[in-house]
């Protein structure tokens, strides 16, 4: 089964080509890293699977829904996403308890507007134990730390048992505890039976459980497929544009400058 299918889509902002004949499919039970320098197009595409963006041409099909075909509003719903922009709805977060910013994942909302159920209260309790957070119960999100923060906000994404889960830097800024800690993190979404993209410049951060790789350099696909296929040096040098060596160390890819 397709979790995600973009076939031949192209993505233009203005006068400027972001994306051209991107082909890329996400399969039941594939974890995918998604690799590229800054302006390669990384966060258009992701705005596109996300359903927040449509494609200048091209077809889209997310969790079986093709666009032009559903309400998308609907499906954004079933799609976790978590990323350091969030932090800019902190607002929103800032007097709340860890639990209600939890449970308004479910509703894909910056707040609680829609009536929470008692079985929503025991998911948000499930959730806070899985991800280690008894710590702080019932704490307000501004008081925690970065990496208690993070780890808040994937267990939010996951609040409303999403297929798809997308993670754009989600470890960006932390140290390397609280990185550890919310890698560590992902070993849970992934036993949820959830689908993972996750973003990074740090392809170290791209642990285990990653199972594929998309590389994307000036809006192309440089390479997709099974990590190890994907992640050697010479793909790498072209999707950097610098000579890199890759060294493997208990699974995870670590890079050099050559």
């Amino acid at each position: 089964m397709s979790i995600v299918k973009v076939e031949d889509i192209y993505f233009k902002r203005g006068n400027n080509q972001i994306l051209q004949s991107v082909d890329w499919e996400i399969v039941e039970g594939q974890q995918w890293g998604l690799l590229g320098l800054n302006g390669s197009g990384k966060t258009s595409l992701l705005s596109i699977i996300s359903t927040y963006e449509i494609p200048s041409s091209g077809e889209v099909e997310v969790l079986g829904k093709r666009f032009g075909r559903t309400y998308l509003p609907d499906l954004r719903k079933k799609i976790g996403y978590v990323s350091t922009s969030l932090e800019k709805f902190s607002d929103f977060f800032w007097n709340e308890t860890i639990e209600r910013v939890i449970i308004s994942g479910k509703f894909a909302s910056f707040g609680i507007y829609e009536k929470v159920l008692d079985e929503d209260w025991v998911r948000a309790d499930f959730l806070v134990k899985e991800f280690r957070l008894e710590h702080v119960k019932r704490k307000k999100f501004n008081l925690l730390s970065e990496g208690e923060k993070r780890r808040v906000l994937i267990a939010r994404a996951l609040m409303g048992e999403p297929k798809l889960l997308i993670l754009d830097e989600p470890c960006s800024g932390l140290d390397i505890l609280a990185r550890e800690q919310f890698l560590e993190a992902l070993k849970i979404a992934t036993e949820s039976h959830v689908h993972i993209v996750y973003v990074t410049h740090h392809i170290e951060e791209l642990v285990p459980e990653i199972t594929h790789v998309l590389l994307l350099k000036d809006g192309q696909v440089v390479a997709a497929g099974p990590k190890h296929e994907v992640m050697t040096s010479e793909l790498l040098s072209e999707t950097y544009q610098v000579p890199v060596a890759i060294e493997w160390r208990a699974d995870r890819p670590y890079l050099s400058i050559e």
